[in-house]
Formats: C-alpha cells, structure tokens, sequence
C-alpha cells in the first residue's frame, strides 16, 4: 500500500495506529511549526533584545574608554585650564578699568610729550566700541616731530603698562625737516559686571 493510500485509511483520533511512516511526517511537521512558533511569539523578540543589548553594551564600551582617557588626562587638562586662567587674569591686568581710562589717556599724551612731540590733534572717539567682554576706545593723534623722536614715542606706547595699539598708521614730512605722523591710538578696558550682562541681553 503506497503513501497515498495509507493517508486515506488512517483515524485522524487514532495516531497510535497510524503507520510509522505517517508519524514520522507528522512528528516532523508539528516540530516545525512548533519551532516556528517559538520564533514568531518568542524568540524573536529576545533575539532583538539581544541585538539591543549588545548595541547598548558597544556604546557603553566606547563612553567608558572616552571617560578612561579624559580620567587619565584629568591633570594635564586642569594644568591646562589653570595656565589659561592665569594668562587670562594677566591680560585683565593690563585693561583698565572705566575709570582708569581717563589716566591712560593721559599716559599716552605724556608719552609723546616726552619725547619732544607736538600735538596737533588728540581726539578720543565720542562712543566706544563695545564686544563680548571688553571696550574699545579708538584716538585719533598727530603729531609732529623728528624721526627717532616719532619711533621712540612708539615704542613708549608699545611699552605701556596698559595695552594699547597703534593702528592706520601714516607718515609724511612735514615742515622744518620734521615728520607727521597721524594714527589711530586703540585703548581697551574690560567690561563691568553689569555692562557684561547688558551686552549679553542686547546680542539676544
């Protein structure tokens, strides 16, 4: 009797007299779909779980070796922050506050004073010009004298304990020999506590 025939005459309510071939099919086939049903309702899931665990796991390697690294470089990186902190306390040091910019206007007028100058024109600009954290004071000078007399006033300047720089700078002769310089003189000072704040609400 073929399979054909075997699957005809067998009692669906009776697998125990089912031909051992017959069985074996069915066992196989309710094997598959039981696996198949384990995949879809459960092991699915925790095979994407898995995968999320094992991204999770990765990116927690790599913030652990970031966090090593940043660790193992805490004492450089707070040498570092210390350097900066002193050398931006230095700068501060040499702007001057609002009311100390009246005295460097006048350090800057003795310094061409004393090297023998006549000023033609000494004009501070009527407004500052304000940034984040500093103003800038732009002068307007000329003045007239000998060569070594206008380039030792210069580096007067350049030597003042307060920073200020000498900008479009121009050079020509004048009368009796001598020369006429006309520059722009920038002097800075750091911003007060409230200035500061104001800044930062007006570039809101």
């Amino acid at each position: 009797m073929n399979m054909l025939e075997e699957l005809r005459h067998i009692d669906p309510n009776d697998p125990g007299k089912w031909p051992s071939s017959i069985r074996m099919i069915a066992l196989l086939f309710l094997l598959i779909v039981i696996i198949g049903a384990g995949y879809y309702f459960v092991w699915q899931d925790q095979l994407n779980n898995l995968e999320n665990i094992r991204s999770e796991e990765q990116t927690l390697k790599d913030t652990y070796l970031v966090k090593k690294r940043s660790a193992v470089n805490l004492p450089i990186l707070k040498q570092q922050l210390n350097d900066i902190e002193q050398s931006l306390s230095a700068l501060l040091k040499q702007l001057p506050n609002k009311s100390e910019m009246e005295a460097l206007l006048v350090d800057i007028n003795q310094a061409g004073l004393g090297r023998g100058l006549q000023f033609e024109l000494f004009k501070p600009a009527e407004n500052e010009i304000l940034h984040e954290f500093y103003a800038e004071l732009p002068v307007s000078i000329r003045v007239t004298g000998g060569y070594h007399d206008i380039s030792s006033f210069a580096s007067d300047i350049a030597q003042l304990p307060r920073i200020v720089t000498l900008n479009d700078i121009n050079v020509v002769p004048g009368s009796d020999n001598l020369l006429m310089l006309d520059a722009v003189a920038k002097t800075f000072r750091y911003l007060d506590e409230n200035e500061v704040i104001d800044q930062g609400v007006q570039s809101q």
